[in-house]
């Protein structure tokens, strides 16, 4: 062995010494390494004494320092430095960034650990636990050491409710029914909580608005058996005789133009308005007074409860039009058990605008910038309406690809207007914590394909937004209708459409009327969960109306309007998301994607625009956008000097993604994607593109890895991946494993494909 190695092995052995730990210990301290746990098997079961042991670890403190493969990385980059005087710079991140102080014996207090432990134990019912601690000594390391005898667990024998004849006491006893203290059930006193809080709920929802968790009592009596216990509900005897009262709704006033800064309902000249239940007070009637009576829930006369009283809030904080809304609730004195409601609301101001540069990717591999002017008017016709008109320019490239050079230059403009109510010959209503909307938009759209065509677009769409809670929303539009044609289209698409003729539906004349539904659930707004999903469902039907009044039922001789045939179809898709969160940092995200387009009537085929794609930053990441398929059929095998619009009727695709996080902003990913889309009917121009029900031995599969640089405000993602199947290759050669060559510069030409992008890709 030379000598350069036997000095790279002296300071391996050096660098593995430090990682221990201990080198730098203070005399007569030990280095804490953590503790030991034991529960000693007796007549609790295994599957208790496994929750025990769990949670009596998360409680124990404090937490050793961090330890891989018995080193401490974080010690010793804390005792590469010995004194830092500045609070930043690399001496400062090396120490108290990367490394970590140790933990030290001294540090550890080992009775109020024990104390913690027994109280734990009793809490769960094993009042005649011991608990023992001790410390165990190996060279300059301490480990704690716990042993707890949980003997016999008490159970409930009985539960008794308030027997007196007040009516909060009769009110208590109706929820003794579906309580969560039962007998023969083992006692626990989080359990015990959780039913006053229970019972708080709902009290509160029976009219008790001044009664609180704090006003009822359970007492323990553990004497009158064997290992058991007799819980006794009670009300307190001190609690406020309001506590006991059940209260109803009299009066309601709003104040929709309150100002925080003054006091305006005492120092300004109002204008008093009354509508139905409610008293309006305003000083310039800046809304209309309906507007109040369908956001607020409560009617003079309705027994107080908190589901309403919240869900009011929210819906009046969703109108979008209040800054701030405060409510409050007081006794009317010239009234016995009734409540005045009082809500104050700041309007925010009623017109905005907003300039705002973005960046922004699709999954066609492009890039670009994009410029929005938003003008905004939050109460245009008095009822807190919403009217949104907006312009955009922006130029989207490809940096590399095969579509570099094709840039895209996009400019149009849209307007909203959005009702916060269902405007309806029908009627229609909503008691969500969310105001249903109608929703009417018109757009216009202009698109240069340099080199190649322009498109303008005009959409024009009327419909229903509505949420049953933040979970679920609904999005309605019973009238949708688009309409597309082309010009400047040039000699270059010209001859490539010579080549390939499915390339002339890109720029094909096209008029779709119809009506669209989706159904979106999510839970991903919900924290320290193991597990989240996302769904969204969609339906698209276009020209189902014009087709009776037109006796639209032969493709091969088109009705039209205005000239122009209209689009006759019916379009389902259906996308999953599943996350399952390891921990805080480390994430497996999966998602699969149906849809399937049926043409019928009026159309031999999808419009294009409402056709499905594959391929691209946030699809099939191995293969460039819109090139896989249909089917099996190549498109990378013809003749466009720029990427080809390979479409299909039926698409199926699904991705899963490992995600954990680096090093602060930086995040590291794995993935692997897989799918395909298909034609319904055979196509001359394009052999193999049929769906012939072998959908498994023609899925495009690729992998990768990526790197997502988390800003709070944008995350930029980077993506790099290689194809593992090609379903354009003969069968028997579509697996593509074993020719994965990195050191071989023609293949990641051909195979390894880098993305860049916003955003994750699900």
């Amino acid at each position: 062995m030379g000598t350069n190695n036997y000095i790279a092995l002296f300071f391996l052995a050096a660098l593995l010494l430090g990682c221990s730990g201990t080198r730098k210990i203070p005399e007569g301290d030990l280095l804490y390494v953590g503790h030991n746990l034991k529960i000693e098997k007796g007549k609790a079961p295994k599957k208790t004494r496994k929750q025990i042991r769990s949670a009596v670890d998360a409680l124990i403190r404090p937490k050793p320092n961090k330890s891989i493969l018995g080193m401490r990385p974080g010690i010793f980059f804390y005792n590469v430095f010995d004194e830092v005087k500045k609070d930043k710079g690399f001496k400062y991140w090396v120490k108290y960034k990367l490394g970590e102080a140790p933990v030290l014996m001294s540090g550890v207090d080992l009775e109020y650990n024990k104390k913690v432990v027994q109280n734990y134990v009793e809490n769960k019912g094993f009042f005649n636990a011991e608990t023992i601690v001790d410390s165990i000594r190996k060279g300059k390391k301490a480990e704690a050491k716990y042993d707890v005898k949980l003997h016999n667990q008490y159970k409930i024998k009985s539960v008794v409710f308030p027997k007196d004849s007040i009516l909060l006491s009769k009110e208590i006893n109706l929820l003794k029914e579906k309580s969560l203290l039962k007998i023969g059930k083992p006692y626990d006193l989080d359990l015990i909580k959780t039913e006053r809080s229970r019972m708080d709920a709902r009290l509160k929802e029976r009219g008790f608005y001044y009664f609180n968790e704090d006003h009822l009592l359970v007492q323990v009596d553990s004497t009158v058996a064997n290992h058991e216990v007799d819980l006794l509900v009670k009300i307190k005897n001190d609690i406020p005789d309001k506590a006991k009262n059940q209260y109803r709704i009299n009066n309601i006033f709003v104040y929709p133009s309150f100002n925080l800064k003054r006091d305006t309902v005492s120092t300004q000249k109002m204008d008093t308005i009354r509508y139905q239940d409610l008293t309006i007070i305003d000083n310039k009637t800046v809304f209309k007074p309906f507007i109040f009576d369908k956001t607020l829930l409560f009617n003079k006369g309705d027994l107080y409860n908190r589901t309403t009283h919240n869900l009011s809030l929210n819906r009046l904080i969703t109108l979008g039009t209040f800054k701030f809304v405060k409510n409050e609730f007081k006794v009317n004195d010239s009234v016995e058990n009734q409540l005045d409601t009082y809500y104050y609301l700041t309007p925010l101001p009623k017109k905005s605008i907003q300039v705002e540069a973005v960046a922004k990717t699709n999954s066609a591999n492009y890039s670009g910038t994009e410029l929005n002017v938003n003008w905004s008017n939050r109460n245009t016709f008095k009822g807190a309406e919403l009217l949104k008109i907006s312009a955009f320019a922006g130029l989207e490239t490809q940096v590399s690809g095969q579509n570099n050079g094709f840039n895209v230059y996009r400019f149009g403009g849209e307007t909203n207007l959005i009702w916060p109510r269902f405007i309806s010959p029908f009627k229609m209503t909503s008691g969500s914590a969310y105001v249903p909307n109608t929703k009417a938009t018109l757009s216009y759209e202009y698109q240069l394909r340099t080199k190649l065509y322009s498109l303008k677009t005009f959409n024009g769409s009327f419909g229903y937004i509505w949420k049953e809670n933040e979970r679920k929303e609904h999005n309605l539009n019973a009238l949708n209708i688009a309409f597309t044609s082309s010009n400047n289209v040039s000699d270059l698409y010209k001859s490539q459409i010579a080549a390939n003729p499915s390339l002339q539906k890109v720029i094909d004349k096209q008029f779709i009327f119809g009506t669209t539904y989706s159904y979106t659930y999510t839970n991903t707004m919900l924290k320290n969960r193991k597990n989240n999903i996302y769904f969204k469902g969609a339906v698209d039907l276009s020209g189902n109306s014009l087709g009776l009044l037109l006796g639209a039922n032969d493709s091969a001789d088109p009705k039209s309007i205005f000239g122009v045939p209209f689009s006759q179809y019916s379009k389902l898709e259906v996308e999953f998301r599943h996350y399952y969160n390891f921990s805080k940092d480390t994430q497996l995200a999966s998602r699969i994607i149906f849809g399937a387009g049926l043409p019928y009537g009026n159309s031999s085929e999808l419009p294009f625009i409402k056709q499905f794609f594959i391929g691209g930053t946030s699809s099939i990441r191995a293969f460039r956008a819109r090139s896989i398929g249909p089917g099996t059929f190549n498109g990378n095998e013809t003749t466009n000097v720029f990427l080809p619009d390979q479409s299909g009727d039926l698409k199926l695709e699904f991705s899963t993604e490992l995600r954990t996080k680096i090093y602060k902003l930086v995040k590291g990913a794995v993935f692997v994607d897989a799918g395909n889309i298909w034609l319904l009917n055979e196509s001359a121009e394009k052999p193999g593109a049929k769906f012939s029900g072998q959908l498994l031995n023609e899925l495009a599969v690729g992998t990768g890895i990526g790197l997502r640089f988390d800003f709070n405000f944008l995350v930029l993602r980077t993506d790099l991946a290689f194809p593992l199947r090609k379903p354009y290759l003969p069968k028997g050669n579509r697996w593509v494993v074993d020719d994965i060559n990195f050191g071989d510069s023609a293949w990641r030409k051909e195979n390894l494909i880098f993305n860049l992008a916003i955003g994750y890709p699900f």
